[in-house]
């Protein structure tokens, strides 16, 4: 199939785009990378009347490190995270997790905003943005506002940006040097949407857990956080939470605290149980990287 006749305008600032989306209305579309809103202009699943590409707005753009903030502009791309010092050095879960989405092609245009303004409860970005209590700072016709990424994503493909607004970066306080991460997918072949992923985040004082986050993705309609384990998990040594009985405990409360939803190949099931055996992977491998 091929996409239904559409309007086209390159922009060059958040304001040109802000016009154009309020007098178009719901009849405008913004581009990003274009991995997501392309093919479903193809296969017809989205009719605008304009298309508004950000690609010329440099001001969405890249990666900054302020104080003890970095801010990521929603148009840069999965593999400029990749690539990025900053992210290796201040957010090194972003970079675990770039390998994993998609392949190389996808992620030399996807864009970072494009992911998570999509919604797609499979995919990676939104989940990090969890677990690291990131912000996302939102454009829209009466000035900016700011959402915590746990209030951002609301339902499957529905998250907190309103249809005359643009997503125009996510800003994230810089992990203590004392706090690890984990992550992990898991996916029939490499490059394949998830069946189930995993991610982490642990601070820890005195050796004991001081703050955790842990958010499942692909498992439902958005990403999900553990709290009941994370609540669990509070001010316990290494040696406690590693301990067998410790964790089939919070297996036993996560799988029931998230209500898996299934897809077109796996049961809720196969999801509850996946939700299980990355947990234990996840306490597993947070104690080696913090040993």
């Amino acid at each position: 199939m091929k996409a239904a006749a559409f309007n086209y305008q390159k922009v060059h600032s958040i304001d040109e785009a802000l016009t154009l989306l309020a007098n178009y209305g719901d009849n405008a579309k913004l581009v990003a990378g274009g991995q997501s809103i392309l093919p479903a202009l193809n296969m017809r699943l989205s009719n605008p009347e304009i298309l508004i590409d950000l690609q010329g707005v440099s001001e969405l753009k890249g990666i900054t490190e302020s104080g003890n903030m970095v801010r990521i502009g929603a148009m840069t791309t999965h593999t400029e995270i990749q690539n990025s010092e900053i992210v290796q050095k201040k957010l090194p879960l972003l970079s675990d997790a770039v390998p994993h989405i998609a392949h190389r092609a996808i992620r030399n245009l996807g864009t970072w905003g494009g992911s998570c303004v999509l919604g797609d409860p499979a995919a990676e970005w939104p989940a990090c943005a969890m677990a690291l209590d990131a912000v996302m700072v939102i454009a829209g016709p009466h000035g900016q506002r700011k959402v915590n990424a746990k209030d951002f994503f609301l339902d499957l493909y529905t998250t907190a940006l309103q249809a005359d607004e643009i997503l125009v970066a996510s800003e994230f306080t810089i992990p203590q040097t004392n706090r690890v991460h984990y992550f992990e997918e898991l996916s029939r072949r490499h490059g394949d949407y998830a069946v189930a992923g995993l991610v982490c985040s642990v601070e820890f004082e005195q050796q004991r857990v001081k703050q955790s986050r842990l958010v499942y993705f692909s498992v439902a309609s958005t990403p999900l956080m553990a709290e009941s384990v994370q609540g669990l998990m509070e001010n316990k040594t290494l040696s406690e939470i590693t301990d067998s009985a410790w964790i089939a405990q919070a297996q036993e409360i996560t799988r029931t605290e998230i209500q898996t939803v299934a897809d077109l190949t796996n049961s809720a099931e196969m999801k509850k149980h996946l939700v299980g055996v990355l947990l234990e992977r996840a306490i597993q491998n947070l104690a080696i990287k913090k040993i």
